[in-house]
């Protein structure tokens, strides 16, 4: 694999393989854990040097460490990206990328159909900093357009809705955004870069939780932003990336770095001071989670497509949300971003709201009820009450939810045995209808 880099290389290849070669001092073929907090400088220059970001080289492992770095590579080689950045969670992730680009009287639009926790992060947090925050209809690009202020810097939305399933025009939205001279940030955590790579259609930014799809398994926490490397931060509009950082004695990051202008930007400046640092650990269990990324999307795909098929003909459930599905609103755009399946999260609808909600996942043995997706264990939750509490009965509906959406992340068991459990729960919600006329 000497002979040409990484990237003419195809995607499951990648997955193992990008951003490592054997460790050359004990030739171990593992990525190793370097389980440290520094490094030891070769001498007084150099470690001026790399303080200065003159050089690059290890000084700290809030900052930077070996092990995370493969991780950070291998994920931006996927993403085709220019490079990225990891944190110690998604919503760190999403976080220090708007802060690196932002400053008080920004704004915002994003799209509605977003995870509970990044409406609760932008509504409120970045509300607190002083940015504005306009929620839109993902579906309508008249919508978009219509948001734009003079003042707008940012576009953002999910390229599948959680819980709701609605696959985002990247394209379209893309072109508005760069139209506008605003930036385009996509958390793609639900498509993973094997089923999408957003920045292929216009996107600038993708953050993704590693928590989920990527480790694979429910046991580590983690996240990661990617930039394309092709947006232009000094267009006027972003004196946070272009002009002299005061942090650096007047450094400007996309002057002097160029394509890595803004992730040099999030890496010595957000990180450094936000402190949410990946662990070596955990990013060698995302990268475990990577080499077997394609095989296991593939099975989650197979066997979402297959429970919601038949959760569409049973007459127990209604609006049954899987972009895959010939009936589904989205199918159009699922065959243009996401070719190799619409991932294995989507919701339906229980007549009975939150007390049909509450009987089914009782009734459930094999699904387990907890708030985390993209495990290899099939995941139940009802969002209303849990991971979407925090929201307004309007910001709930805009999301796509109702008293009786449940979110299924559908895992890598037999796909029969899935149905069979789920068809347990109907049947209780049926007999709980049963009593509720008697």
């Amino acid at each position: 694999m000497r002979e040409r880099p990484a990237k003419e290389f195809g995607f499951d290849t990648r997955a193992i393989h990008a951003g490592q070669r054997p460790e050359p001092y004990t030739g171990a073929r593992a990525v190793p854990i370097f389980q440290t907090t520094s490094y030891v400088f070769e001498d007084p220059d150099s470690a001026a040097a790399y303080f200065n970001l003159q050089e690059y080289g290890n000084t700290y492992s809030r900052i930077m460490n070996p092990t995370v770095a493969v991780f950070e590579e291998r994920v931006a080689n996927l993403e085709r990206a220019a490079g990225g950045v990891a944190f110690a969670s998604g919503l760190a992730a999403q976080a220090a990328a708007l802060f690196t680009m932002l400053v008080p009287g920004d704004h915002i639009v994003s799209s509605a159909a977003l995870y509970g926790g990044s409406i609760t992060q932008l509504k409120h947090l970045q509300r607190k900093l002083g940015l504005e925050i306009t929620f839109i209809d993902p579906d309508d690009l008249d919508r978009w357009r219509a948001a734009l202020r003079p003042n707008t810097k940012l576009l953002y939305g999910e390229t599948i809705g959680n819980p709701g399933g609605n696959v985002l025009d990247l394209e379209g939205v893309a072109t508005i955004a760069h139209a506008h001279g605003a930036a385009f940030m996509v958390d793609s955590t639900f498509a993973t870069p094997y089923l999408c790579r957003p920045i292929e259609w216009g996107a600038d930014i993708v953050t993704h939780s590693a928590t989920k799809f990527i480790g694979g398994h429910g046991t580590s926490i983690g996240g990661v932003a990617v930039e394309s490397g092709t947006f232009n931060w000094s267009n006027g509009r972003f004196p946070v990336v272009a002009d002299p950082s005061p942090a650096y004695h007047g450094l400007a990051f996309h002057e002097t770095f160029g394509v890595y202008g803004y992730l040099m930007k999030l890496r010595a400046e957000s990180l450094r001071d936000l402190g949410a640092a990946m662990s070596p650990f955990n990013a060698f269990l995302f990268l475990l989670g990577l080499e077997t990324l394609p095989l296991r999307m593939a099975r989650h795909v197979e066997n979402a497509s297959e429970v919601a098929a038949w959760l569409e003909r049973h007459d127990g459930v209604t609006n049954v949300r899987y972009p895959g599905l010939a009936s589904s609103p989205y199918r159009a755009l699922a065959r243009k971003y996401l070719p190799h399946g619409a991932g294995s999260i989507f919701s339906f609808d229980l007549p009975g709201g939150r007390a049909a909600g509450r009987r089914f996942i009782e009734s459930l043995d094999l699904w387990s009820h907890l708030a985390n997706v993209g495990d290899a264990k099939s995941l139940v939750i009802h969002p209303a009450s849990t991971t979407h509490r925090q929201l307004s009965d309007d910001e709930l509906t805009a999301a796509g939810i109702s008293a009786g959406t449940i979110r299924l992340s559908v895992g890598l068991e037999s796909a029969p045995d899935l149905i069979a459990d789920l068809e347990t729960g109907l049947r209780s919600v049926a007999q709980l209808r049963a009593e509720a006329r008697v």
